[in-house]
């Protein structure tokens, strides 16, 4: 939802030429560099002219690119001014360039096409009369005709860049504009989802993309195996995120951060500094997040005069929208909150006694002394403690299932941001002393704001540990293994060193502390190296699973 004022009615807008006052305060004309660039400036144009379905075909070998719409369509007048030089219905003023609301507003994306290609125009608005337009390379009308069309709007451009060879020539092969058009389409079809979407390769279907209500429904329709299950979806009148799950949707490039302000995929190097930088561990090595991001700010905060293709843009009080996306994430990786009601099937499916067998064990196996006692500032799910399978996983009954949790990793997640809101160090009496350190350890330690001191011939005395290492047996091997990188690469360590270990028996008191903790982190999806924490039976998938819709309505029990 955008906080922008809406624009003039497309059915009261008239083309007409900018003044000249307006046209020197634009930076540059529109650049038509490539079939997609053609398919992105007839595409917006449909966009801005309100329509709902919009049918693409592109053919790279015929150089031919053709776009229809059922927007608000255009008059005889408008036809014969649209592909003038600066002519536009979206803006008329000099003080409109402050308060821009729709895709194009320059005037020149029809005017360049005329230049570079063959342009024909087919339009009708409302009930009036249909008609054919077609145009010189100056942009003046060579013939108007009657033409029998639905409502809206057909652009055809034939023989791209005809004109110039030179372009042509240095263009990539049609498979790789091809794959340039797609993208340029699903970059739309995300920030406008209401939209529906034909697209033809040549005279074949090539894909096609349904409306959805948000963008979350629009990406599953766009990328192989991801589905609407994998992904958190945030929305305020502000702001709207589509997040994969860092626990099972990533990849292996960072070519799936988008951003997009007020309808439009632009590049914004500082958010996605700020994205990577939040996420940075909450995803395996060398895996990136799978994001879009769609701000919708107030017009006269942006200026769109910066890039010819309007990629890069001026954003006022960036720092303080980075925030709010920061605060954003925070709230979109906290488990989701249940109200608690009773679920009487799982109940039903659930008959583990507290008491029995393996589950209860001798006390204290988490050192409270490691871990802040504070009261949680989130409120907590529904989330119990039943068992532990194999000593290593809790088994937790969730009021819309049975939920398995790892114990080391997610005590290594609550550790870990701890540590990284508080490093805290110990003094060591005696020091720890070790040999043959390099000095790049030796700048590692000193960064991590450990004292060394030289302590003879190839030794050195480590006056300091973090707290959680300091009374550990093994704080030489610890420390050894921090000199090995940054303060965020031993916070890590710690953390892991520190973790219950998968083994280890814990009793039904301590399993629900830990989950209660665990519950409080920032990123309780995965570990600080990436690795999935819990997995979620949700019951739907368990009664599937045992059949139990053939015994319901019978007299089984159940």
């Amino acid at each position: 939802m955008s906080v922008s004022s809406p624009p003039l009615s497309p059915t009261l807008s008239k083309i007409a030429t900018l003044p000249d006052d307006v046209v020197h305060a634009i930076a540059a004309g529109e650049v038509i560099d490539s079939l997609a660039a053609v398919v992105r400036e007839l595409a917006e144009n449909a966009l801005d002219a309100g329509a709902s379905r919009i049918a693409v075909s592109v053919d790279p070998q015929q150089w031919r690119v053709r776009v229809a719409d059922n927007g608000c369509g255009m008059t005889h007048d408008d036809l014969e001014q649209a592909a003038r030089p600066h002519s536009t219905s979206k803006i008329n003023h000099l003080d409109d360039l402050e308060r821009i609301t729709s895709l194009g507003f320059r005037g020149e994306a029809l005017h360049s096409l005329a230049q570079l290609a063959q342009l024909h125009i087919y339009s009708r608005q409302g009930e009036d009369p249909g008609w054919h337009a077609s145009y010189s390379r100056h942009g003046r009308i060579t013939r108007l005709i009657p033409a029998a069309v639905a409502p809206g709007t057909v652009v055809e451009v034939h023989q791209v860049f005809q004109r110039w060879q030179q372009r042509r020539e240095a263009l990539p092969n049609p498979s790789q504009q091809l794959r340039a058009v797609q993208l340029t389409l699903y970059h739309l079809a995300l920030c406008h989802p209401q939209v529906s979407w034909q697209v033809r390769k040549g005279q074949k279907p090539w894909f096609s993309l349904s409306p959805g209500q948000n963008a979350q429904q629009i990406l599953p329709q766009l990328l192989r195996g991801v589905s609407h299950n994998d992904l958190y979806y945030s929305q305020s009148e502000t702001l709207e995120l589509v997040l994969g799950r860092p626990d099972r949707c990533h990849r292996g490039r960072p070519d799936w951060l988008k951003f997009a302000v007020n309808g439009r995929v632009v590049n914004l190097p500082n958010f996605e500094q700020t994205l990577l930088s939040t996420l940075s561990r909450s995803l395996p090595r060398h895996r990136y997040p799978l994001c879009f991001l769609h701000l919708h700010i107030p017009p006269q905060q942006i200026d769109w005069n910066r890039h010819p293709a309007k990629r890069e843009i001026y954003l006022q009080n960036s720092d303080q929208w980075q925030r709010q996306l920061r605060e954003t994430l925070d709230r979109t990786l906290t488990l989701d909150r249940h109200d608690g009601s009773d679920h009487s099937r799982v109940r039903q499916l659930l008959q583990v006694q507290e008491s029995s067998g393996q589950y209860h064990v001798q006390e204290a196996t988490i050192d409270p002394t490691q871990e802040s006692q504070k009261t949680p500032e989130r409120p907590l799910m529904p989330l119990r403690a039943i068992g532990q399978a194999n000593r290593t996983y809790i088994v937790a009954e969730h009021p819309e299932g049975v939920w398995l949790v790892e114990q080391h990793i997610a005590h290594e997640r609550v550790i870990y941001e701890q540590l990284r809101q508080d490093w805290a160090l110990q003094d060591l009496d005696p020091p720890i002393i070790l040999s043959s350190l390099t000095p790049a350890q030796l700048d590692n330690l000193q960064n991590i704001g450990i004292t060394v001191d030289p302590f003879g011939d190839g030794l050195w005395a480590l006056r300091q540990a973090p707290i959680p290492l300091a009374q550990r047996d093994d704080c030489p091997e610890a420390l050894r293994e921090l000199s090995q990188g940054s303060l965020e690469e031993a916070q890590v360590a710690t953390a892991c060193r520190s973790a219950i270990r998968n083994g280890t028996l814990l009793t039904l008191k301590e399993m629900q502390q830990l989950l209660d903790r665990w519950q409080q982190t920032r990123n309780p999806h995965t570990c600080p190296h990436g690795r999935p924490i819990y997995l979620p039976l949700n019951e739907s998938s368990l009664g599937r699973y045992f059949r139990r819709s053939w015994v319901i309505g019978k007299s089984h029990g159940i």
